[in-house]
C-alpha cells in the first residue's frame, strides 16, 4: 500500500485555496485526511473534495500535529501567526504568501531550482513565489543555458483575481453597472476598473514601487539564482478576471541566437511555445490550463542583444496553486 499523508490547507475558501484543493484531487495527491482551515468568518462552510463536502474549520483551533504537511494559502498575517505553530508540531509547510524570509523558507519553482530542496532540513519550510515570479522564472530559467542575462524588464498586466475574490466581485459589479448605464461607485478599487487600466497594484512606497513589484524582483532573483541580475518591474491592473500577461525584455551580453532560444523554450517542461505569427491570450489560451504560454519571441528592433517575449498564464491555477502542489510533490518524496 502506498504512503498517504494528512494535509491541511489554510485559506481553503479563497480563490487560490479552492483551486489548490481541486488540483490536489486532479493530480491524485496521496492524501489520507484533508483538513480545510480558514478564518472564523469562513468556518462552517464546505469545499468539495473527492465527491464529498469537507467542512472548513477555524485555523486558530487546529492542532497541527494531526498533519504532516500544510499549505498556507491565506495572507502574510495568517502565515506569520500560524506557521511557527505548524513547524513546532513537526509539520512541513508550503507558504504562498511571501511572508517568510528566504533563509527560512526558500522560494521554489520546480522547473527552475528544485535542487535547493536537497539542502533543507526537516520539518521542511518552503515558499511558492508570487504567481508573477513563478511564470517569469519558468520562461527565463530555460534560457540560462543559451544566453547571459544582464537586465530583465517586465510589464505585468495582472488579473483582478490577484487581489482575491472581493476584487473579482468588484469588477463584475462595475461591468454590470456600466453596461446597464447605472452610476458607477467604486468600492474595492479607488476608481473605475471595468474597461480601464490602473497604473499600479497596491500602494507605492516613497520611491514609487509597490510591494508586489518589489516581491517580484526579489523572488525572481532568488529562483533564478542570480542575486545581482538587474530587474525592473511594473505591475498594472487589467480589467481581466483571471489570467496574467507579461511583456518581457531581456538585455543580454551578446547577440541572441533566436533559434536556440526557441529550441530551449520548446523543450522546457510546462511551457507552450506559440508559433511565430500567432500569440496567446489569457482568455483564449491560458485560463484553466497548467502551462505558461509564450509568444511573440523576437529580437530588438535595432539591438541583436535584446530579446522580447509575451507570456500569459492562469495566475490562480498555474502561477499559485499548481506550483505549490508541484513543490509539495517533491517534498513528500523525502517525507516517506
Amino acid at each position: 500500500m502506498s504512503q498517504s499523508f494528512d494535509i491541511a490547507v489554510i485559506g481553503a475558501t479563497g480563490t487560490v485555496g479552492e483551486t489548490l484543493v481541486q488540483i490536489l484531487e486532479e493530480r491524485d495527491f496521496p492524501i489520507g485526511n484533508l483538513h480545510l482551515l480558514a478564518s472564523s468568518e469562513s468556518a462552517g462552510s464546505s469545499v468539495l473534495f473527492r465527491g464529498k463536502n469537507v467542512r472548513v474549520r477555524e485555523v486558530a483551533e487546529f492542532d497541527f500535529s494531526k498533519v504532516q504537511l500544510a499549505f498556507f494559502a491565506a495572507g502574510p498575517a495568517v502565515t506569520l501567526s500560524f506557521a511557527p505553530r505548524a513547524t513546532a508540531a513537526g509539520c512541513a509547510l508550503v507558504d504562498l504568501s511571501g511572508a517568510l524570509p528566504p533563509e527560512q523558507a526558500p522560494q521554489i519553482v520546480p522547473q527552475a531550482n528544485a535542487q535547493v530542496l536537497a539542502g533543507l532540513a526537516k520539518p521542511f519550510q518552503v515558499s511558492s513565489p508570487s504567481a508573477s515570479a513563478t511564470v517569469l522564472a519558468m520562461a527565463l530559467a530555460p534560457l540560462r543555458e543559451c544566453l547571459v542575462m544582464q537586465r530583465v524588464s517586465v510589464t505585468a498586466h495582472l488579473a483582478v483575481s490577484t487581489q482575491g475574490r472581493v476584487a473579482v466581485n468588484e469588477l463584475a459589479r462595475q461591468t454590470a453597472e456600466l453596461l446597464n448605464a447605472r452610476p458607477l461607485e467604486p468600492t474595492f478599487f479607488d476608481r473605475q476598473m471595468a474597461f480601464n487600466l490602473l497604473a499600479q497594484v497596491g500602494t507605492p512606497d516613497e520611491q514609487g514601487h509597490t510591494l508586489l513589484e518589489k516581491r517580484l524582483v526579489r523572488e525572481l532573483r532568488q529562483v533564478l539564482e542570480q542575486p545581482l541580475l538587474k530587474i525592473s518591474g511594473t505591475c498594472i491592473q487589467a480589467p481581466v478576471f483571471f489570467g496574467d500577461s507579461f511583456s518581457v525584455t531581456v538585455q543580454t551580453a551578446d547577440a541572441v541566437d533566436l533559434a536556440k532560444v526557441n529550441a530551449a523554450l520548446e523543450a522546457a517542461p510546462g511551457i507552450e511555445l506559440v508559433e511565430a505569427g500567432d500569440y496567446p491570450t489569457p482568455v483564449g489560451d491560458a485560463v484553466g490550463q497548467d502551462e505558461v504560454y509564450v509568444g511573440r519571441v523576437r529580437l530588438g528592433i535595432d539591438d541583436p542583444a535584446e530579446l522580447n517575449m509575451w507570456l500569459t498564464s492562469d495566475n490562480v491555477r498555474k502561477g499559485a496553486a499548481l506550483n505549490a502542489v508541484q513543490v509539495a510533490e517533491l517534498l513528500i518524496k523525502d517525507l516517506l
